[in-house]
């Protein structure tokens, strides 16, 4: 039984990858070669130019746009209560790399680029910009080959709970949103208190909570006092939400 070629084992064990990643993510391409090209990176492209190839940088200009486009919408609906700078500075922090490094690592993204090999040599898999761009490329790809919905889907369980945890509490205001809820209402006026501290000095956390004319809204732990009170603060406005 002859021995497949290099070139030929090469490229099963490409395909294989790339079967290995749906599985993972539960997403069945109809076009595999979208996908590939997804994580085709210019310096695979400039090493293989018998056979041609296309890099991943017009689907990562897209799934830009799809990102932009889907996380805007969901922290409209969310975040009813929040201006348009504070949504604007929400959104920024949702997409920017060092979000799009953590959302690609948690996938190994970076062991399925297809990279030339110097990329490689230099620690290609492992270089922020290059998993940013190709979980955009990643997104641009799933767009077109399964539209806005299944899209909407796989960020529901790779990015939207992050937000739904606090992961990006540090650029939201939550005091102040919850603050103009209670004026809109004239529910009353909100308190905060600071129930406990733990720890030594240098590593210290501490447990706040908002009340509402004597009603607990919710609690929060944080590493300082203000960070206490908002995470309080957007407990207490995930409770309102759901009256």
């Amino acid at each position: 039984m002859r021995k497949p070629r290099k070139g030929q084992q090469a490229a099963e064990l490409k395909h294989a990858k790339f079967r290995q990643l749906q599985e993972k993510i539960g997403i069945q391409f109809s076009d595999e070669a979208l996908l590939i090209k997804a994580f085709t990176h210019s310096s695979y492209v400039n090493e293989h130019r018998k056979k041609p190839h296309e890099d991943n940088e017009r689907l990562e200009f897209l799934g830009d746009a799809v990102l932009e486009l889907t996380v805007s919408h969901y922290l409209y609906e969310k975040y009813p209560m929040m201006s348009e700078g504070e949504l604007t500075k929400l959104r920024a922090a949702i997409v920017c790399e060092p979000s799009l490094v953590v959302f690609a690592n948690e996938l190994n993204f970076g062991e399925v680029v297809l990279l030339g090999k110097g990329e490689e040599l230099t620690g290609g898999r492992r270089r922020p910009a290059l998993l940013a761009d190709a979980f955009e490329a990643f997104i641009g790809a799933l767009y077109l080959d399964r539209g806005m919905e299944t899209t909407k889907s796989f960020l529901e369980q790779i990015v939207f709970p992050k937000v739904d945890k606090g992961a990006f509490s540090h650029v939201m205001d939550f005091k102040s949103q919850l603050q103009e809820c209670v004026q809109r209402d004239g529910s009353g006026s909100i308190e905060y208190r600071i129930l406990k501290e733990h720890g030594p000095a240098h590593n210290r956390s501490f447990e706040a909570q908002v009340v509402l004319n004597g009603q607990v809204l919710g609690e929060g732990v944080g590493r300082s006092k203000k960070e206490a009170e908002q995470h309080a603060a957007q407990m207490a406005l995930g409770k309102l939400n759901e009256l």
